[in-house]
């Protein structure tokens, strides 16, 4: 995220113009933007004129307004959308005063977002977003005979780049041949797509992750074509190519090329690295010694109460409460943690660990010492 301007003052009143660069930003907007907020930026309004004729035309209009956010109403991640809609406050010939609109703000384009309160979390999440060494993008290739996944793994969120698929025959008996054609074209259709959604001047590494040998059938193929078609992003690249182990070419096998060491060691410093390490202390604890794990709000508050807490364990979904008392008491809770040491990790919905963290409500705490009578209150 570019600051523009920044005016404000902690825990009290003040206004960002900012741009969002990239989809990891409009991201970090979503989760900065709540009811109550104000937003300004340029958008597109269709007004009707007065026609020669008599009659009326419709035409599209740009100008600038600022609404009172009543509700962020979706995020589009694959289209790098965002739309805010609320009530006209801006003075306007084309918009009236307390008129509906839904502004969407877009990369590339400034807004202004103004609160009545930048509490503690918000600056951390508008610190996080202008932090340019923290965009670290990793390029997973999930794939099985016949199916691929293209995924981009960012400081925020995983995006779906591509999913290929390819009807493969058995391999055996007199189908063997149309079975290598088969996966052949398999491959090379899941070249073509690294090829257009993996850039080396972003990524620190393209993973290929799969079960079996299809990993190392296809990277096999990646290099032979890429000496054959000179493609030098390819080779100039070959040190960044990791090969890694999973259970299948699905999505949810994401977590285990996030946890895999030859991965780790060249994300550790990243985002969803953390998360996936801290969740996975979690269940260690969980399993191992359970009076010292705890997750539902209610335990996590009683333990706060006794300064139990070493690590919080929170998804973003939490803060987006639409309820502003519900958003506050959370944001209390995390500043109780760090008042008394513990560290606190928000964990993004849009990465595989904070889907599973939201499984077991959202919040989830490791503590200090244990806590056996934590499980005789009720959740």
């Amino acid at each position: 995220m570019r600051i523009v301007r920044k005016d404000l003052v902690p825990n009290g009143p003040g206004s960002v113009k900012m741009v969002a660069v990239d989809s990891d930003d409009l991201w970090f907007a979503y989760n900065l933007i709540a009811p109550g907020d104000s937003v300004m930026a340029v958008t597109v309004r269709k007004v009707l004129r007065e026609a020669a004729n008599g009659g009326r035309d419709a035409e599209r209009v740009k100008l600038k307004l600022e609404i009172k956010v009543e509700e962020v109403a979706d995020y589009d991640k694959e289209g790098s959308v965002l739309r805010v809609r609320g009530k006209n406050i801006l003075e306007n010939e084309h918009v009236k005063i307390g008129a509906f609109h839904t502004l969407e703000l877009e990369l590339q384009r400034p807004f202004v977002l103004r609160k009545d309160v930048w509490d503690s979390l918000a600056l951390e999440v508008l610190q996080q977003a202008s932090d340019p060494g923290a965009s670290a993008d990793l390029a997973v290739v999930l794939m099985q005979e016949g199916l691929a996944h293209i995924l981009l793994v960012g400081r925020s969120m995983t995006v779906t780049r591509s999913r290929i698929e390819t009807s493969i025959p058995r391999k055996h008996g007199p189908a063997i041949a149309g079975y290598e054609k088969a996966l052949n074209r398999f491959f090379d259709n899941v070249l073509q797509a690294f090829l257009k959604h993996i850039d080396f001047n972003v990524v620190r590494c393209a993973v290929i992750a799969s079960p079996g040998f299809t990993k190392d059938q296809f990277h096999h193929h990646l290099f032979l074509e890429a000496e054959r078609r000179q493609l030098r992003p390819i080779i100039e690249n070959k040190s960044k190519i990791i090969l890694v182990h999973t259970s299948s070419g699905y999505k949810h096998s994401l977590r285990e090329v996030l946890d895999a060491p030859n991965v780790m060691s060249v994300i550790k410093d990243t985002k969803a690295a953390q998360e996936v390490r801290v969740l996975k202390d979690f269940y260690n604890m969980l399993s191992n010694d359970p009076s010292r794990a705890c997750y539902g709000i209610k335990h996590v508050e009683v333990a706060n109460e006794r300064l139990a807490v070493q690590t919080l364990l929170i998804t973003d979904d939490l803060f987006r409460n639409s309820d502003i008392t519900a958003r506050q008491k959370f944001v209390n809770l995390v500043n109780s943690i760090k008042d008394s040491g513990g560290a606190v990790h928000v964990f993004s919905s849009m990465h595989v660990s904070g889907e599973q963290l939201a499984q077991i409500s959202g919040i989830a705490a490791i503590l200090r010492f244990p806590l056996p009578d934590l499980e005789d209150i009720e959740m």
